[in-house]
């Protein structure tokens, strides 16, 4: 680790040089499409977040290329999210759950992995955001869809409610949806709103901060079909 921590301040260029082959492979796992280094804004975004990477590692993040990895990650996803243009994003695979996220709160679970300690730190901040919403983490592990399909839908719901500042700001005020405005601006119907509330508040606790990169690449969010 103390050859990576060197590389890291002392030949930067060279270092990133070395691993844009990584860095390639990283967004590709997200952009599931053949890239460019000349051509692909992606690319950029993700060399970015490489360098970002390298100026924010220390050992208590654990591995760096695994740090690394989850910056760059959510970079992406931030840059899909707020890029009108940008394709649809899905989950990754059938198993990405809250219950799935739900058995990693078990500290039995999570070994001695600095990379699972952070991720145990944010689901015990998760928690708390959770419980600001009146929401406990098992009333929401059991309203939870079980189909990718639907979880699919409310994940595009949820980057659509993030990239709406008006909405936003009422939901992290109020503490609430507001289910007939969001029905209005995403033409969504007010039932699947209701139906599936917690998870929808759940997710846009996740990915309209900060605070929660180690869960939100836990829940391993990729390119999808555009389904215009």
């Amino acid at each position: 680790m103390a050859d990576i921590a060197h590389l890291l301040h002392e030949n930067r260029d060279e270092f990133i040089s070395e691993n844009k082959n990584f860095i390639y492979k990283c967004t590709y796992t997200i952009s599931k499409r053949y890239l460019q280094w000349e051509n692909d804004d992606e690319l950029s975004i993700a060399l970015i977040a490489f360098n970002k990477a390298c100026d924010n590692y220390t050992e208590t993040k654990g591995n760096f290329y695994a740090y690394a990895k989850i910056i760059i990650r959510n970079a992406l996803i931030d840059y899909f999210r707020k890029n009108k243009n940008s394709p649809l994003l899905t989950f990754d695979d059938s198993d990405c759950s809250m219950e799935k996220l739900n058995n990693a709160n078990s500290i039995t679970s999570f070994q001695l992995e600095l990379e699972n300690k952070n991720r145990a730190d944010e689901i015990i901040e998760l928690n708390k955001k959770l419980m600001e919403y009146k929401i406990d983490f098992s009333s929401l592990v059991n309203n939870s869809p079980k189909h990718k399909d639907t979880r699919d839908s409310i994940l595009k719901l949820v980057l659509k409610i993030c990239s709406n500042s008006e909405i936003s700001n009422f939901v992290l005020n109020k503490k609430q949806l507001p289910v007939k405005q969001i029905c209005i601006y995403t033409g969504c119907n007010k039932k699947f709103i209701d139906k599936w509330k917690k998870y929808i508040i759940a997710l846009f606790i996740l990915f309209s901060s900060e605070n929660f990169m180690y869960i939100r690449s836990y829940l391993n969010v990729k390119v999808g079909e555009n389904d215009g």
